[in-house]
């Protein structure tokens, strides 16, 4: 990884109060939907974040979501704390994806097509590790963030965009600009936050799902979900092939993943 890039994460502030608030309620079983409520209410930006993604058409609730409290009742506090983690990171990096052909809105809108398409799909492959899968979904494209900013530093805006909008494989455009991937730098940033050493590692190796040793299942599936929704091209036809020629590699069902990914295209 570049040094410049490096440098950047070692001098990133620490998440806000509110984050480490929230987790501290997520992790006491005695808290509820209320205690956490409250903590998300004296944030005004997490509020509005949080009740845009609820009444997104991702999510298909019924009727119009008015109050934290009534978020939190629909997603259950784990779902909810996986979003505050992801409104909380985005807000403390500066988001520019020019660089990528998206606006900062699609770019976080694309992170939650991977949430959303893991949680119904993987829970009907091993739901113990939805809660995982779900954030590290969230979460894995945000070494983006920071190869868009190194980028449009050095001038190389317009080349790198045009490559992106084409390529393939986008891992090979950003060695080539940056010498570095977003899953290594993604894993690098919530390493220095002092994330949870299997999040930080089945988000460093998804690109080499067969070095993640006993968390080879967490890696290969965000690999396949980063494969079917890549930024350039998210559910394309091409992408989702691309992502079945990886699940019958490794002899998954792809009628699940399917059946997931027609829910969200409906």
């Amino acid at each position: 990884m570049i040094e410049d890039i490096v440098s950047k994460i070692r001098s990133l502030p620490p998440l806000p109060k509110s984050f480490a608030e929230v987790n501290s309620i997520c992790q006491n079983p005695s808290s509820g939907i209320s205690d956490l409520a409250k903590v998300i209410e004296t944030d005004p930006m997490l509020v509005a974040n949080l009740l845009k993604i609820a009444n997104s058409p991702l999510y298909s609730f019924q009727r119009e979501i008015k109050s934290v409290l009534q978020a939190i009742s629909l997603f259950g506090m784990s779902t909810t704390r996986s979003l505050i983690t992801s409104i909380s990171v985005k807000k403390l990096l500066n988001v520019d994806m020019e660089p990528y052909g998206v606006s900062p809105e699609e770019f976080v809108n694309i992170s939650f097509i991977q949430s959303t398409l893991v949680q119904k799909w993987y829970r009907k492959v091993d739901a113990k590790k939805v809660d995982d899968l779900f954030l590290a979904a969230l979460l894995q494209d945000t070494g983006k963030i920071l190869i868009a900013d190194e980028v449009v530093r050095n001038n190389e805006t317009y080349q790198f965009k045009s490559e992106i909008e084409v390529a393939i494989d986008i891992t090979a455009v950003e060695k080539m600009y940056v010498e570095s991937t977003t899953a290594e730098v993604t894993s690098e940033i919530f390493e220095h936050w002092g994330f949870d050493e299997k999040m930080v590692n089945m988000i460093k190796f998804s690109d080499n799902y067969d070095d993640a040793e006993e968390l080879k299942d967490y890696a290969l599936a965000l690999r396949i979900l980063k494969t079917a929704v890549p930024i350039n091209s998210p559910l394309s036809e091409r992408s989702i092939n691309k992502a079945i020629a990886i699940l019958e590699k490794e002899n998954m069902d792809t009628e699940l993943f399917l059946n997931a990914v027609q829910e969200i295209q409906n």
